[in-house]
């Protein structure tokens, strides 16, 4: 049997092939289950104490299932799941089995439980031996063995049952485990009944099995003379010990249920916070009466169910708070975009008022531009999804204004700062002009965008970023690199939230390899891909929230009226000098006017080059598509010097003052205009028609 935790448990690679002599001499089996293949392997003594010849039996546990009765199973399941749930190393239990002649045997079973580095379990190994004789001293004392075993079962049950419950996080989870391979009906109860109280009335919420439902009592009065209405009335339990005691007390429902061939009942009302919330019903068909032992578990179980019952519905209650409040700060819609097809989306992985500050952002802006944003705020409570709601509205408010991307991540981080809060965020902006394809991004903290190409093929692209929003003002370090990408037709850029990318066990580079190449194999259509990504999120599970924007550029466009980019140089910033060159150049490659790509592009470094020069501060480059009709292209280099450019003559030897000669040259024309403290320098061209070739 292939054992793929082998080098972890340093087991005998063919245990039990060679079982220990000590074992068949005291009449033991052993058995060796690999809990990853699900196959069990056991040995010759072993099959003796199952009573099985060896063909009968194919490697499967459920192979078994002839010898081992179904409630001994679920009993003996119950005990080994909750021994690799509670990460112990062994445990035992006595079970029967049913001989082939039909005679019922006591067996016992001891397990040991191998895990991995990593603690997960991947085999059991273990021994199984007749236990009759210890079990059967005297007629007498067998009898009491076996009321005792019985109750023994029915208290473990009950305890499975609750610590299982432990874990509900709402009204439906309580009810799958009551319904699942631990629940009740391994008390032995035939079927189960549960109904909430709303409004003076009970909703039943769970029966089984199916078809056992009573028609009429989906919703009954509380001062209707059905058992569930009359111990929600009393809050006393009530054991029913007999057929006829039903048929007397109950004359509505027990016709209803003579089919089941219930042969007793007893119903609990469940109680939380002094005030009944529903009721249960057990149904039996192979026995009558209760002993005070048995009632006692079984107000204790109604007990415990109650009180999760009560913790799901706070939970559930938390949690719509919570999720509205956190819907209520995301963008209600996401305007459609010309030339691009956009998708985003949402996954809220919390619990309770656990939830996270992710959000997305999608902002139209003047001359066909559009802002795209990501950001996560620190923390997981409705406080985050406050600061959340906040921040999106300033970012918002300050792309629209038409600050530069640095700017608007700048300012956000200094709002942030003076909010009254001790949360940062970590963000990404990105600015794209889809009739050029240029994307300008600025990051705070955040994970890097993805970009995948027509055919299919996916790339980190890794974006120079500051701090946070809120420490970068805190320590003053205000300053955000802005990297320009070109996004061409059929590219989809993708931003996420680290929900997506963060795995247990494994770093954040790691968790983008992982994401790059699901995106490369993923569907074009970006609303299947995010689709596609965010099952991923929720098959993972996390405690982390996932935000997700994923943004396509359909088609080249045709130069617009009032098309805008821009780009901040500071001095000494060689990066910045060269990103502006970058989106000149794929503007206006993307505007058509290849050829005349290296002219633009010359004629603007020398303006920039000029402006860094000769005055003392930044230079803003912005390059705007004037008109659609006659195709022209102006450049403005703005500075804080209000002392005009003049031309020079550089002579012949002369290294410098060629500058504006360049620029009088090559573009069609050019100017300066006083702006404010300073000026901008300009240049227009005209660019080429399409038919003009």
């Amino acid at each position: 049997m292939a054992d793929r935790g082998a080098s972890d448990l340093s087991l005998p690679e063919d245990w039990p092939a060679h079982p220990d002599p000590i074992l068949a001499l005291n009449r033991m089996g052993s058995f060796d289950w690999d809990l990853d293949t699900g196959l069990m392997d056991m040995d010759a003594q072993a099959f003796e104490v199952f009573d099985l010849l060896p063909e009968e039996y194919d490697g499967r546990p459920e192979s078994l299932t002839p010898r081992v009765p179904p409630p001994e199973a679920a009993r003996l399941d119950a005990v080994v799941s909750q021994a690799i749930k509670d990460g112990s190393e062994n445990y035992g239990a006595y079970f029967r089995i049913r001989c082939r002649d039909g005679a019922m045997r006591w067996t016992h079973t001891q397990g040991y439980i191998r895990r991995d580095g990593t603690g997960r379990p991947r085999r059991v190994v273990g021994i199984v031996r007749d236990a009759t004789e210890e079990l059967a001293d005297s007629a007498a004392r067998s009898h009491r063995a076996a009321q005792d075993e019985a109750f023994r079962q029915q208290t473990g049950v009950v305890q499975v049952i609750s610590a299982a419950l432990a874990h509900a996080r709402s009204v439906q989870d309580v009810i799958d485990v009551l319904k699942d391979t631990h629940g009740v009906r391994h008390l032995g109860a035939t079927s189960l009944v549960m109904g909430l109280v709303e409004a003076g009335r009970i909703r039943l919420v769970a029966e089984g099995p199916v078809g056992s439902f009573v028609p009429g009592t989906r919703v009954t009065r509380i001062d209707e003379p059905y058992p569930m209405s009359e111990v929600v009335r009393t809050l006393t339990p009530r054991f029913i010990e007999s057929p006829e005691e039903f048929a007397e007390g109950y004359p509505i429902l027990w016709p209803h249920i003579t089919d089941l061939n219930i042969t007793s009942a007893a119903y609990l009302p469940l109680i939380a916070q002094a005030r009944p919330i529903g009721a249960m019903g057990l149904l039996y068909d192979d026995r009558r009466g209760f002993s005070a032992e048995e009632r006692a578990v079984l107000v204790a179980l109604g007990s415990s169910i109650a009180q999760s019952l009560m913790r799901a519905m706070l939970y559930e209650q938390e949690k719509d708070l919570a999720q509205g409040l956190q819907q209520a700060m995301l963008p209600r819609t996401i305007p459609s975009v010309r030339g691009a097809d956009v998708a985003v989306r949402y996954r809220s992985a919390a619990l309770g008022r656990d939830i996270g500050g992710d959000w997305y952002d999608l902002i139209p802006l003047p001359g066909g531009r559009v802002g795209a944003v990501i950001g996560d705020v620190q923390g997981h409570d409705t406080h985050a999804a406050a600061v959340m709601g906040q921040l999106r509205i300033v970012l918002r408010a300050y792309a629209a204004e038409g600050h530069t991307p640095a700017t608007v991540m700048a300012r956000a981080s200094v709002f942030l700062h003076e909010l009254d809060t001790d949360r940062f965020a970590t963000c990404l902006y990105a600015e794209a002009d889809l009739s050029t394809g240029v994307v300008q991004v600025v990051r705070a903290g955040h994970i890097d965008p993805l970009v995948r190409d027509a055919d299919g093929h996916c790339e980190r692209v890794c974006v120079p970023g500051g701090l946070p929003l809120g420490l970068s003002a805190e320590f003053g370090r205000l300053e955000y690199p802005v990297a320009t990408l070109e996004l061409d037709p059929g590219h989809t850029l993708l931003l996420c939230t680290d929900g997506l990318v963060e795995q247990p066990g494994t770093d954040l580079d790691e968790g983008m390899r992982g994401i790059v190449a699901l995106v490369a194999e993923g569907p074009e259509e970006v609303r299947e891909l995010a689709d596609r990504l965010i099952r991923l999120a929720e098959e993972r599970g996390g405690d982390d929230d996932v935000a997700l924007l994923l943004l396509r550029r359909r088609s080249r466009e045709a130069t617009r009226a009032g098309g805008r980019l821009q780009q901040h140089v500071a001095p000494g910033d060689p990066e910045a000098l060269t990103q502006a060159r970058h989106m000149i150049r794929a503007a206006v490659r993307a505007w058509g006017a290849r050829d005349q790509a290296d002219e633009i592009e010359l004629v603007a470094d020398e303006l920039i080059t000029n402006a860094l020069m000769h005055t003392e501060g930044s230079a803003i480059v912005t390059l705007r598509a004037l008109d659609a009709a006659d195709r022209r292209l102006r450049i403005e280099v703005e500075d804080s010097s209000s002392a005009l450019p003049r031309r020079r003559d550089a002579g012949q030897d002369g290294v410098s003052g060629r500058g504006l000669l360049l620029v009088d040259l090559l573009a069609g024309s050019w100017g300066v205009e006083a702006r404010g403290g300073g000026k901008a320098v300009w240049c227009e061209f005209r660019l080429p028609r399409p038919e003009d070739g």
